[in-house]
This record gives C-alpha cells, structure tokens and sequence, in this order.
C-alpha cells in the first residue's frame, strides 16, 4: 500500500498528464456518498483489508451493543502478529486495545482475570506486584493476551505448555450479543474449544489464568557448530526449564539458548543486538551468495567471535527480546520424536535451493494438552519456525518447506502461514467435527467468519 505522500505524487502526475483538477481526481478515489475505509494490515505488511468500520469498544457492554448492531462479518484484532488470515474483513472490525489490564486475581490459587485486550508485554510487572508470574511467555511480547491464546501461541519448554493450556476461564461475547462464561467445570465443551478458538466463536472479553510464584531465571546464550547442538538437543530440552536453538543457514553455526531457576542476584553481560545482527546476515548474505563456501567461512568466524552471553532477570524480563526487523513466518509444530529429522531435511533444502534464505531457523519445544483445535493436542512438540524478510517473496522458500512439515505429520501454527484446507485439518485434529458443530451452534448465521475462516468451517 502505498504512503499518503506517494498518493499524492500520483494524483499530481495524472493531473498534469490530464489536465483536471486535483479535485476532481481526489472525489473520484471513492464513491459518491461512500465512507471512507482505513486500511488494515498485519506487523509484517503481508495481510491486509479495508473494513467498512472500526471500533473500539471501551467496555464489555459497548461490546456486545457493538457486535449486535454490526452488520457483515465482524473480525476481533489485536496487535497483528499473526502472519496467516485470521483478521481481514472488509466489514466490521474490533480493536480490543481499550480493554486491558488485570481485572482482579486470587492470591490462594495464583490466579488472575485479566481482559483480553492486554499485551502480554504489559502483564510482568502488574502480575509481580500482586506476587504472581506467567508460567511461560514466548519470545515476543506485543500480542494481545486474546490473540496469543486464540492461536495456541507458546513459548518453549519441553515441560512447559502453550498459554492457551494455561486458561482457567473465560468470557466472551456471542453473535448475539450475548455475554458467556465458561470454565473448566461450567460450560465445557465451549471451555475446550474456545480456549484455542481462532475468534471463531466469539469475541473474548476477559481471561482467567493459573499463574506462578514470581521466580528469576538465568539465560545463557551460546553460539555451537550446530551439530554439537543437534547431538544434545534432546538432553538439554529434558535437562533446562526452557531450551530453545537457532541455526544460522549457511554458517554451520547455531544459537543455543537455555533458562534455569535460579536465586542468583540479577547481573548481565553485553548482549549481542538481534536486530542488527539480522542485518549483518543480511549484508553478507548480498555480498557472498554466489560462494556458499566462502559465506560459511566468513559466517562461522564471526558467530565464533561473540561471547556467550548470561542474564539473571525476572522471568518476564528474561525471555522476550525486540523483533524490529520485519518478516514472515511459517512454524509447524511436529511430533517431538520427528522433529530433528524434518529439520536436517529443511538444512539441506535451503542450502542447495536458497541461497537468498538469511534469517535463522528456530527450533523450540512444547509440551502436549488437550485443548480441542491445539497443535499440541496429545502430543509432546518439536516447533521448527521458518522466516523470511517481508520485502521479499516468501512463498517459493514456504512451498518447498511445507512438504516436508506434512511429510512428518507437523500441524501449522495457527498464526503463521500455511496453506492446509477443512480437508487437511480434520485429519490432524480428532475433535476438528466436534469444534465446527459447536461453532456452528454458537454462531449459526456466520458472523465471526471472514473468508479464510469460511473456508476452513464451512467447506
């Protein structure tokens, strides 16, 4: 899309080319008498839309009054992290930003009720305050708490689960207007299903959490030749609280990251900038694309030059860092005991197919749930996390990839991009039938349906 001073340039240059007023070109951008749409488009610029309304309800109740008098499909936002087409309508779309914040909390049970407009970057401290901690968090903080949990959003721990697992309770707003609570023992079968719901079911309003103690971790960061890494893999997920590794194509070279409990005081040393270490892979991936031997070379003597890095910090100050430069994603989520064979076979893809593949790969590990529509549904997880620059086309890295992800039984991360059908679903989740009576039920005229959805549940 283009800036407002690029539209601009062009409006003058057809005016000139044409001879008409300004004027007359700007009021034929629309239709007589039609509003104006805002456009919308996600973090990585890679989904868009221009919805006919935008709200922003205040409170629980504008809410419902909202989703009663809106007319065509109606899609809930957060911050747009999610790279696949979840959100875009051209109908009415809903902004839960100004529902945030910890609601109340039970101190004897650990528990917070928190709206689901909240960042989760924006939880640390408020739930510290009231001596609780999330028990997990993943690697960027600036989803919404209802749009991390729609998606089975996680971080890494092969004993920890995805947020969504997490969930003790929860509201939301039906096609009716009508305000729902379910937990697990009061509406169960919603409970299952709406705790990875896609905002399919309805608009989540608040969310009850099991939380933790406040606890402090130590981060060691480490760059490996990545098949040391690859050997201990396994070890290290059963070994660390959470584990997770990075492999940098074309480098021979992989990031090690792990996180342990600790009563150490809080200490750090210089930390390498990721943003600007995207940038740098870029750069000599540009000036050395054309010897894989010599970018290797260069690759591993500068990843062998940076020091290991250690971080004793709060949990929730410890396991997010900035993603400033922008991209697109696929993950695919495999059964654990597949998943370092489908990632030696994506190796050896990207180093003979793509020389122009520069952002590292990221492997991390999830624990299973039960949750109708998770990834991690009854099985333990190896998670592999493909990424591409978003100035750049994606799609030919993605459709070689995702054959392999298939091959090996992985189910898609529902916020990244894939290409899977009603068809594909069904057969990697057994409650896929179940979910889409319940959301037929709940939403019968398709209310919460954009396109990608209707496809998925009503094909």
């Amino acid at each position: 899309m283009p800036n407002r001073r690029e539209f601009l340039k062009r409006l003058v240059a057809v005016a000139a080319a044409t001879s008409l007023p300004l004027e007359s070109l700007l009021a034929t951008t629309r239709e007589a008498g039609a509003p104006r749409r805002l456009p919308w488009k996600n973090w990585s610029g890679s989904q868009t839309c221009h919805p006919l309304n935008r709200l922003a309800p205040a409170s629980v109740a504008e809410l419902q009054e909202q989703v009663r008098n809106a007319s065509g499909v109606i899609r809930a936002v957060g911050s747009g992290h999610s790279f696949s087409p979840l959100v875009p309508t051209d109908d009415t779309l809903i902004a839960l930003h100004r529902l945030s914040g910890v609601l109340s909390h039970d101190d004897d049970r650990v528990q917070a009720t928190i709206a689901a407009g909240t960042r989760l970057g924006q939880l640390g401290q408020p739930l510290e305050a009231l001596n609780q901690a999330l028990i997990n968090m993943p690697d960027i903080d600036q989803q919404t708490l209802a749009g991390s949990l729609a998606t089975a959003t996680h971080g890494t721990g092969a004993g920890l689960t995805c947020l969504s697992a997490n969930i003790e309770a929860l509201s939301l707003v039906t096609a009716s207007g009508e305000l729902m609570h379910c937990s697990r023992d009061h509406n169960r079968d919603l409970f299952q299903a709406a705790r990875v719901g896609l905002g399919s079911l309805g608009i989540v309003t608040d969310v009850t959490l099991q939380n933790t103690r406040p606890y402090r971790l130590k981060r060691v960061s480490e760059w490996l030749p990545i098949e040391d890494i690859l050997a201990n893999a396994q070890e290290n997920a059963d070994r660390y609280r959470n584990f997770e590794f990075f492999y940098i194509p074309f480098s021979g070279m992989g990031l090690c990251d792990t996180h342990e409990l600790t009563d150490e005081p809080l200490s750090s040393t210089d930390t390498f900038d990721q943003n600007d270490g995207a940038r740098d892979l870029q750069t000599i991936r540009d000036l050395l694309d054309w010897s894989p031997s010599l970018r290797r070379m260069v690759l591993k003597g500068i990843l062998n030059s940076i020091d290991r890095e250690v971080k004793v910090a709060s949990s929730w100050q410890n396991y997010t860092s900035d993603r400033n430069v922008r991209f697109n994603e696929m993950e695919y989520h495999l059964p654990r005991e597949e998943g370092l064979k489908a990632l030696a076979e994506i190796r050896d893809l990207i180093e003979h197919r793509f020389p122009e593949v520069f952002f590292p790969l990221e492997v991390r590990f999830v624990r299973g749930d039960d949750i109708w529509l998770s990834p991690f549904y009854k099985r333990d997880t190896l998670s592999i996390a493909v990424h591409r620059f978003f100035e750049e086309d994606y799609q030919p890295l993605f459709q070689a990839i995702e054959p392999v992800f298939r091959r090996y039984g992985g189910r898609p991360h529902w916020g990244k991009l894939n290409t899977c059908t009603a068809t594909d679903f069904a057969d990697l989740y057994p409650r896929w039938e179940e979910f889409r009576a319940l959301r037929q039920q709940m939403d019968p005229q398709g209310r919460f349906l954009n396109v990608y959805l209707q496809g998925l549940f009503n094909g």
